[in-house]
């Protein structure tokens, strides 16, 4: 009986979070790169986890029911992406051909070095200020696990938060394997204006919903 709610927690829970967004598109490029993909990715996890955790212990109503909090959320969300898209675009038009360790170097100065602590700080600023997170993690999936009493509850956590940690570490070492393409100029610059714009669009969705446009 436990694992129908296991697999079901899995299954919804990857469905929520393999739809591409900010926080995917920075996990990834941590993957081309090849620095700090296990600390980000295990940021991203945590993150994940504790929402996941959060949700299924009946908390998601509570924030829903927030204009405030998802005020704050919102405006605080679609200005960090859309000035760390804008240096995304910036760098793209900085890349000459066989330039990737300048590209390098601007990146990183981008998430503030290269160490692992800025790296984890940038996954965590990435988690935590989308309020997609918050709608995935804690409200649909809080919603679901309502559904069931204590012990299948927990098991539907655990489902979402397995699901969770596969799909980040998969996602930034199978990145890893394209590195060599995105080593090139016209990869970087593919990589740099693919993650403008999504940093772009995620940032015009929130700002747009925010107003009541769509």
């Amino acid at each position: 009986m436990t694992l129908i709610p296991y697999i079901e927690g899995f299954m919804i829970g990857g469905g929520l979070i393999i739809a591409i967004g900010a926080q995917n598109a920075f996990v990834i490029r941590q993957g081309i790169k090849g620095e700090h993909v296990f600390a980000v990715a295990a940021v991203c996890s945590a993150v994940d986890i504790t929402l996941i955790a959060i949700g299924a212990g009946g908390v998601g109503t509570l924030i829903a029911q927030s204009p405030v909090l998802r005020g704050i959320a919102a405006w605080g969300g679609a200005a960090f992406l859309f000035i760390y898209g804008a240096l995304a675009l910036r760098n793209m038009f900085r890349i000459r051909p066989g330039a990737w360790d300048e590209a390098d170097r601007s990146a990183e100065a981008r998430a503030g070095g290269r160490g692992p602590h800025r790296a984890m700080a940038a996954a965590f600023a990435f988690s935590v200020l989308n309020p997609h997170v918050y709608l995935d993690t804690v409200v649909m999936l809080g919603g679901v696990a309502a559904q069931y009493t204590f012990d299948p509850r927990v098991f539907f956590a655990l489902g979402a938060m397995t699901a969770s940690v596969t799909w980040f570490f998969g996602l930034g070492y199978g990145a890893t394997r394209l590195a060599p393409f995105f080593r090139t100029s016209r990869g970087a610059r593919l990589l740099e204006g693919t993650i403008c714009a999504v940093m772009w669009t995620v940032a015009a969705r929130l700002a747009f919903r925010e107003l009541g446009w769509i």
